[in-house]
């Protein structure tokens, strides 16, 4: 009975637990066969610890190329999604026009869409205009699908801030620009945030989008399957397992910030 009992007071921490053990799961997989040393071309069978990987991740012909495509598209796209969408949500929340529920409508169609769909429109729209495909047609259709993202995120955390803050400012003879800069803008920084860093893990992990719209340009997503029908090189999981660890660091360094944060409010 003392193990039920525990078991139901503590159901909610290990079912979390468990999931995210669940989540981790495949990036526990990749770092691990990241210091495999196959014998064949596939790397699926644990046969030898090896750090050859990770002392020349590029070894690989083509797959850093292809990793600073990715890198420079997901950048762009990122500041390209990030600053239209920051002042959509902004327009959408703080002014009243005509057509501004179909708008709010249109915004969630790049989310809800199949991305193959989304993607044979976009090829069938460049291929009208006349226009080459290849990096800057990727960016495009980029920043047209993170666009979505940012907009919700943004406006989510807009709508929650409180208007009197920004009325004291200028109640305080702050101009606009001073208000927006110092008041309005470093409330909405979280979620200008949450949405530049979804925009970019959107856009470098996409394969769909950017496999119709590339022409022959090669980005990392396009290189893995690629690779996967030829033979799957141990340098993809040192990729992988150095994105995952960056990300996490990203995630640590957030966390300490705002804790100290809060400690320096209290």
């Amino acid at each position: 009975m003392a193990l039920v009992n525990w078991l139901k007071r503590h159901f909610v921490v290990i079912a979390g637990l468990l999931t995210l053990g669940y989540l981790l799961l495949p990036n526990i997989v990749v770092t691990v066969f990241s210091f495999n040393k196959p014998k064949g071309r596939f790397n699926y069978q644990w046969q030898q610890f090896s750090t050859d990987a990770w002392k020349d991740p590029c070894g690989v012909a083509g797959m850093c190329g292809s990793l600073s495509i990715s890198l420079q598209i997901a950048f762009w796209a990122t500041v390209g999604a990030t600053v239209l969408g920051s002042m959509i949500a902004f327009a959408l929340v703080r002014y009243r026009f005509r057509a501004r529920g179909t708008v709010n409508s249109l915004i969630f169609l790049p989310m809800a869409m199949p991305e193959v769909v989304m993607a044979a429109s976009l090829l069938t729209l460049f291929l009208n205009l006349g226009a080459q495909l290849g990096f800057w047609t990727i960016l495009i259709a980029h920043i047209m699908f993170c666009l979505s993202f940012v907009v919700v995120a943004v406006k989510a955390r807009v709508m929650s801030m409180d208007p009197r803050l920004e009325e004291a400012a200028r109640d305080l003879y702050a101009s606009p620009v001073q208000t927006f800069l110092r008041v309005t803008l470093p409330i909405a920084a979280p979620g200008i945030a949450a949405g530049a860093l979804l925009s970019f893990a959107l856009s470098f992990d996409d394969f769909i989008i950017t496999n119709f719209n590339a022409g022959s340009t090669v980005t990392f997503p396009m290189f893995v399957w690629g690779s996967a029908q030829r033979g799957t090189p141990v340098q993809i999981n040192v990729i992988g397992t150095a994105m995952f660890l960056v990300a996490v660091l990203l995630v640590l360094t957030s966390m300490v910030i705002s804790n100290r944060r809060n400690k320096q409010k209290a």
